[in-house]
């Protein structure tokens, strides 16, 4: 089982590797954001650093967003999902992989460009420090909370706009504790309360989000 369940996360991120233009297109669409926002709201450095976490954070869910519906769209179109569905592999575990493989491709890159990134808008150390945590817990939920709404809508043609639609509205929580923990490292005050939250609601994603993820492919391909 172990073996198999590698070789659906090797093969999904060799595929990923394979398709080099949606691979980069949403880490440029997240650099762009935060490169341009800067000259629509003025370069100053205490400008920067009040508006930097949310930037970063909104960049992030939107750059998500183009990559996320591909997380299971080719497979859909060849039959590969109906297939590994009939193999008797559990469909929640070949999601789950699924999504770690999207996690890996899509977030990865933008934990390493953080340090470029809270530079370019005069984060803090104490900012920095709290936006990867946040980053680190946040990103993972985007990515399960996300499979969910792309396993409803993977059948229907232009789906991505609906998907927008469903997900902006459930990141909005995430966005708000996330800034409001890199408001408070910028304050000096405490931020675990934040954090915490971000967590549980972490945990709680990874313990449900693989039987719903499975459930709405089974809904689709019915």
């Amino acid at each position: 089982m172990s073996s198999l369940m590698g070789g659906v996360f090797k093969r999904d991120l060799a595929l990923a590797f394979r398709q080099k233009a949606e691979l980069v297109q949403p880490l440029m669409f997240l650099l762009m954001v935060v490169t341009l926002f800067p000259l629509g709201v003025g370069p100053g450095p205490d400008t920067l650093q009040l508006i930097g976490p949310g930037v970063i954070w909104i960049a992030a869910i939107l750059s998500s967003l183009m990559g996320m519906e591909r997380l299971f769209r080719d497979d859909f179109a060849d039959g590969s999902l109906e297939q590994l569905q009939l193999s008797g592999l559990p469909l929640y575990a070949v999601a789950t992989m699924k999504v770690l493989c999207h996690w890996l491709v899509t977030f990865i890159p933008l934990l390493i460009l953080s340090p470029l990134l809270a530079m370019f808008l005069n984060l803090t150390v104490d900012m920095y420090i709290a936006l990867v945590i946040t980053l680190l817990l946040g990103t993972p939920l985007l990515s399960l909370v996300g499979a969910i709404a792309v396993g409803l809508t993977v059948g229907l043609q232009r789906g991505g706009v609906l998907l927008a639609l469903l997900l902006i509205p459930v990141f909005i929580p995430l966005l708000i504790f996330a800034t409001s923990a890199v408001d408070a490292a910028a304050l000096q005050l405490p931020y675990r309360a934040q954090i915490a939250i971000i967590g549980a609601m972490l945990l709680i994603a990874m313990a449900l989000a693989p039987a719903a993820i499975a459930y709405s492919l089974k809904v689709s391909q019915n």
